[in-house]
């Protein structure tokens, strides 16, 4: 427990919330895969966001549900408290570097290049500095000054909605036909309610991007799932062997209400032999008895992916919608992830693996993509 990173997390708010409304087609803003993100680098024990709530009610109860800290800064007072909440970011998080100690690392949640002189001085004191911003709506002068810096939209568990061009450009010869005189676009528009995740590994995609929001599947392939993208994480994180009790105490920080019980084993090296029984995970002698290493067997890449891809596509009776293929294959290799590839978003998997692999087509009447061999 000592050896490991203590982060205190700071969100500029409105600029994560609006970059994402702005840049991502229009998606509400998730905290969930960010503490999913941070959960395998170590343990957070500040949480704090910062806005005028009034212009974000709906934002509020996903934020408290994640033990977020609201911090309310109002901005009706006119231009004189335009950086109000910027301004009160930057002081809490220079008192808790000189404060508290035991805090090794400040995520600063924005990609605002304002901050960039917070982050050099949190350098200069001897704080590990983690970015994570909307890529699109992030000065390039940030992620530079950082030990570290993520983009939401790679995160694993952010689906951005990437909707075909059939359907956008008749969207906006509607919109431009419809539209009326004048801006349509409020100042601050309201955001619409974003559901708690109630699985932390499974992604929530959205239908705009070719995939469904998933039925929960039946309760062994979850929990394979749920352990080969947390392990996943943490090879691709530490770049080092995992400890089974390194696993089981990242899976605690996704979710604390984990427990091997629950599927039905006593315990949790009794689920990951069953796991390596089954291929998802292999285990090797550890530095302590009773504590192996554990490791995701090793898969090829793209080729191996577009592969699995074509195999799933050609056991199925005919042409397969893409907003349910990504949980078939994930039930054929639990640790799938296209973001682990480069990939954006599954669809653009799929077009990658259309020139050779599958046939990909839109299809009007089923309103989706459909695949076949």
């Amino acid at each position: 427990m000592d050896s490991e990173e203590r982060m205190a997390v700071f969100l500029d708010y409105e600029n994560l919330a609006l970059g994402a409304r702005e840049h991502l087609g229009g998606m509400a803003f998730d905290f969930g895969p960010i503490a999913d993100a941070l959960a395998i680098r170590g343990r957070v024990v500040v949480r704090r966001a910062y806005a005028d709530w009034s212009y974000f009610d709906e934002d509020r109860r996903s934020l408290t549900r994640h033990q977020v800290e609201l911090i309310e800064m109002p901005q009706r007072m006119g231009a004189s408290r335009k950086n109000a909440a910027d301004i009160k970011m930057v002081v809490d998080a220079i008192e808790m570097a000189f404060e508290r100690d035991y805090i090794s690392t400040f995520v600063m949640c924005t990609g605002d290049s304002d901050f960039s002189p917070l982050v050099h001085k949190l350098r200069e004191l001897n704080k590990r500095v983690i970015g994570v911003g909307v890529e699109q709506s992030t000065s390039r002068l940030l992620p530079a000054a950082c030990d570290e810096f993520l983009f939401y939209d790679r995160l694993e568990g952010v689906e951005v909605p990437e909707e075909p061009t059939e359907r956008r450009g008749r969207g906006r010869r509607t919109a431009a036909k419809d539209a009326g005189p004048g801006p349509t676009t409020p100042q601050v528009p309201a955001t619409p309610p974003v559901a708690a995740a109630a699985e932390p590994s499974v992604s929530t995609p959205a239908g705009a991007a070719g995939e469904d929001e998933p039925a929960p599947p039946d309760d062994g392939a979850s929990l394979e799932v749920l352990v080969a993208q947390t392990l996943a994480g943490l090879q691709s994180s530490t770049g080092g062997s995992v400890t089974a009790s390194v696993l089981k105490r990242t899976l605690l920080r996704k979710d604390p209400t984990f427990s091997e019980s629950d599927h039905g084993f006593r315990t949790f090296g009794d689920v990951l032999r069953h796991l390596a029984e089954r291929g998802a995970v292999e285990l090797a002698s550890g530095p302590a008895a009773g504590d192996p290493e554990v490791s995701v067997p090793a898969h090829g890449e793209r080729e191996d992916a577009f592969a699995l891809l074509r195999t799933v596509v050609a056991e199925s009776d005919g042409p397969v919608a893409l907003s349910s293929l990504k949980n078939r294959l994930r039930k054929r290799r639990p640790d799938f992830s296209e973001k682990a590839l480069g990939y954006r978003n599954f669809l653009q998997f799929c077009k990658d693996a259309s020139a050779g692999a599958v046939d990909l087509r839109w299809d009007e009447d089923a309103e989706d993509y459909l695949l076949g061999t």
